[in-house]
């Protein structure tokens, strides 16, 4: 009986142990938009806006919503993002050349626990 008492008392110790030491996953978000000029050339210092475009329920016009985060490209071209959810965002970037504003656009469906990438070309 005390065999019984003892194994039983393992078992549920070892069972406690595993259910409150588990590796705990990573749900961020992570998003690399990578700006490029017409030529493929990397664009560094380009302005990267992301944000959520929504329906106008009573004109039917899109509008854009709140930027959901911004940054500007490194000289790799690059720009990180890291998010808690899971979401798809419009991707807008913007460089001012001499006299003259280019402009790139895109979409990026981030995914949990992943890592995105996007590249934009400016035009």
């Amino acid at each position: 009986m005390k065999h019984l008492l003892l194994i039983g008392t393992f078992f549920c110790l070892s069972c406690l142990i595993l259910a409150t030491t588990g590796c705990e996953k990573n749900t961020d978000c992570k998003a690399t938009v990578k700006v490029v000029d017409s030529t493929g050339a990397i664009s560094p210092n380009s302005d990267v806006f992301l944000y959520a475009s929504v329906k106008n329920g009573t004109a039917g016009t899109t509008v854009v919503a709140d930027v959901k985060a911004n940054g500007t490209t490194d000289a790799g071209g690059e720009v990180k993002f890291t998010f808690k959810l899971p979401a798809i965002y419009d991707i807008r970037s913007t460089r001012v050349v001499g006299t003259r504003t280019l402009i790139a656009s895109g979409i990026i469906k981030l995914e949990e626990g992943k890592n995105v990438d996007k590249t934009v070309t400016l035009k």
